[in-house]
């Protein structure tokens, strides 16, 4: 027998040896601390204690899927895996269903509103959205996830994570000080395209539009995947 056969047979016997723990218990911890939190904002704050709880449950959804917009970006080119973009395709489809039901609503009642008072947050586009996703898909591919992906990995432990937060803050605080200077020079001079208004279609017909283009690059996605992907074999 080889002595990489051997070493092979020492790694597969070490890995059987080797016990995972028992994390259960440091959940349960956990969820009672977390219920406790949320008994003591909502004593005091209801719309609080419901951002909460809804932050929780986010959060465990985020843990178990493992999503990450970076990975939704990154896998397809690195391993030819698009199952966290088809994720992403999908939680499009149903934000476009739910919102074209949320501004129909509201144009029906508000007909003569601004662009900028429609729900769903609708600002300018212009060279600073350009300007910004760039620098910000550079540094979540450094940081090696975007921020829901960071703050989940730091749930799981992940220290080095930390260092990616502590950007993430300074970044904020930068942005927050220089915003106002910004807007002036670029935001506040770009346009709001909003496509209803744009092409001059109902907003059913436009959501109905985009849905069909999402699914046409669902579809694509998965061909991909099944084409390119190494993570199955």
């Amino acid at each position: 027998m080889s002595s990489e056969r051997i070493e092979e047979l020492k790694m597969r016997r070490q890995k059987k040896n080797v016990k995972k723990k028992n994390q259960l218990p440091l959940g349960i911890i956990l969820a009672i601390v977390a219920i406790i939190i949320y008994v003591i904002i909502l004593r005091h704050n209801l719309k609080y204690s419901i951002f909460w709880a809804v932050g929780v449950l986010i959060g465990f959804v985020l843990q178990r899927s493992r999503f990450c917009f970076t990975a939704g970006f990154r896998d397809p080119i690195v391993v030819g895996s698009t199952s966290v973009l088809r994720g992403i395709i999908i939680g499009l489809i149903v934000c476009t269903i739910g919102f074209v039901f949320i501004q129909w609503h509201f144009l029906q009642i508000n007909p003569n509103a601004n662009l900028s008072d429609i729900p769903g947050s609708i600002y300018p586009v212009g060279m600073h959205t350009v300007i910004g996703a760039f620098i910000f898909g550079i540094g979540m591919v450094i940081a090696g996830g975007c921020a829901s992906g960071t703050l989940m990995r730091i749930g799981e432990g992940f220290l080095l994570q930390l260092v990616v937060l502590v950007g993430f803050i300074i970044g904020i605080l930068l942005s927050a000080g220089g915003f106002r200077f910004w807007h002036n020079k670029l935001i506040a001079n770009s346009p709001i395209i909003y496509f209803p208004k744009f092409f001059n279609l109902d907003i059913r017909v436009v959501a109905l539009l985009q849905i069909i283009v999402l699914v046409i690059i669902y579809i694509i996605a998965y061909v991909y995947d099944k084409k390119k992907s190494i993570m199955k074999n």
